[in-house]
């Protein structure tokens, strides 16, 4: 029996006249990963870079993710910073996003926000989507790279057999640790949120 790979899409954005994040050493990181997993197979990997409001749908629509992972710059209620047609910054609130991913709930397990102040985001799009993970505060480059490092480590490596929780719990404790490993602060930044049933 033929497993399907789980989609893992990553959209990303750095606006102009934002702070220049590294997007790219994220990006890299996360593919070192998982090509280095002995079930790469069962993971595909898609990234959109200067995603525009239009371009979260149309990759969704393409590609049909079962996970969704967000880069790039938040500020609070506002919303998350994608880009306009010039490159300038254009949030999107956390109600437009969960009003297209609910579209996607039986598809889309997890939604990962690696963003500045997006836990208010995570609580709107956990009304739809299983498993949402949002930052409640500002986060050091290094340490949302090291959490999503190692959070995308832990999950192609979860085992039913050996390890408790659900995939993308275990991955989500795994990755909070991964920033104390470092020896960098912000463990306490990512939150995740579970969809009320």
């Amino acid at each position: 029996m033929t497993i399907k790979p789980q989609r893992i899409l990553i959209l990303a954005a750095n606006p102009k006249q934002t702070l220049r994040l590294r997007l790219d050493e994220e990006l890299r990181d996360i593919e070192s990963g998982l090509e280095r997993a002995q079930n790469r197979d069962n993971f595909e990997l898609r990234s959109k870079w200067a995603v525009r409001p239009r371009d979260i749908r149309r990759a969704i629509l393409d590609y049909r993710p079962n996970i969704i992972h967000f880069s790039g710059h938040g500020a609070g209620v506002q919303g998350l910073a994608f880009e306009d047609e010039t490159g300038n910054e254009q949030l999107v609130t956390g109600e437009a996003l969960a009003g297209l991913f609910g579209q996607f709930s039986n598809q889309v397990e997890c939604v990962l926000l690696n963003a500045c102040y997006s836990e208010v985001q995570a609580k709107a799009i956990a009304q739809q989507i299983n498993y949402v993970i949002g930052m409640n505060d500002q986060i050091q480059d290094q340490a949302a790279i090291e959490f999503v490092v190692g959070f995308y480590d832990a999950l192609v490596a979860y085992n039913p057999e050996y390890d408790f929780g659900s995939p993308v719990e275990f991955a989500f404790n795994i990755a909070q640790n991964a920033i104390v490993l470092a020896g960098v602060s912000g463990e306490s930044i990512p939150k995740l949120k579970k969809k009320l049933i």
